[in-house]
C-alpha cells in the first residue's frame, strides 16, 4: 500500500473522504432542513450564540482548537495530522453540498424519520473517520480524549457531551423539539461506537488464539 505520509495510505484517505462526505450529506439534507440541533460543539456555540450573541464565527474555531489542543495532549500529533485532513474533507464536502440543490425531501413535517436518518448518516460518516484515526471535529476530538481518558465506550462519551449540552439547550429550545436530538445523537453515537470496533474484537481474539497456538508448539 502507497503512503502519502508516515501513518496515511490512499485507502485511509478515500475513507476518511468517504465518510466526510456522508456526515456532511447527511447534515446538510437532512438535519438543516428540519432543524434538528446538534450536541457537542455545534450545539455549544448555538446554546452561547443565544445567550451571548457571539457570533459562530469566532465562538466555532474557539472551541474545536481548544479540543484539538486536548486531543494533542491525549492522542497525540499523529490524530491531529489525520483530523486536519479529515476537517477539511467535511467542510470541502459542506461547500460542495450546497452550492447544489437539496438532494433529499424536506422531513420538517417527519421529525422522528428526520432524527432517525440523520442519525444513521452522521453515526456512518463519522464511524469512518474515526476508525481511520482522525475526527470530523472538536465533537470527535473531546470524546476521543474522554474515551482514552476514562476507558468508557466511545458511544458513551458522545453521549455524555451531547445530553450534556442538549439539556442546557432546554433553556431555549422546546423539550420537544429536543427529544428529537437525542434519538438522532444517540442513533450516531451508537453507529460511531459499532463501526470503529467493527471485527477489532474478533481480529484480536483470533491472534490471541494464534499466540497460544505458537506458544504451545515451542514447548
Amino acid at each position: 500500500m502507497y503512503q502519502l505520509a508516515e501513518g496515511l495510505s490512499w485507502r485511509k484517505v478515500a475513507l476518511i473522504m468517504l465518510g466526510a462526505a456522508v456526515c456532511s450529506f447527511g447534515i446538510h439534507n437532512i438535519h438543516q432542513q428540519a432543524g434538528i440541533t446538534e450536541g457537542g460543539v455545534i450545539g455549544t456555540m448555538l446554546l452561547i450564540e443565544h445567550w451571548l450573541g457571539i457570533s459562530p464565527a469566532i465562538i466555532t474555531p474557539v472551541l474545536d482548537i481548544s479540543c484539538y489542543l486536548l486531543a494533542l495532549k491525549f492522542l497525540g500529533a499523529g490524530f491531529i495530522k489525520i483530523s486536519i485532513l479529515s476537517t477539511a474533507g467535511v467542510s470541502m464536502f459542506f461547500k460542495l453540498w450546497e452550492s447544489l440543490p437539496m438532494m433529499l425531501p424536506d422531513l420538517s413535517s417527519y421529525p422522528l424519520l428526520a432524527a432517525v436518518s440523520g442519525g444513521i448518516f452522521v453515526g456512518v460518516g463519522v464511524g469512518l473517520i474515526v476508525r481511520q484515526g482522525g475526527s470530523s471535529g472538536g465533537d470527535d476530538a473531546l470524546a476521543l480524549c474522554i474515551s482514552h481518558v476514562t476507558n468508557w465506550q466511545l458511544s458513551r462519551c458522545y453521549l455524555f457531551t451531547d445530553l450534556l449540552v442538549l439539556g442546557l439547550s432546554l433553556t431555549y429550545i422546546p423539550a420537544a423539539r429536543i427529544v428529537f436530538s437525542l434519538i438522532t445523537v444517540t442513533i450516531s453515537s451508537v453507529l460511531i461506537d459499532y463501526i470503529q470496533n467493527f471485527g477489532k474484537q474478533t481480529r484480536s481474539r483470533w491472534e490471541g488464539m494464534r499466540c497460544k497456538r505458537r506458544s504451545r508448539g515451542r514447548i
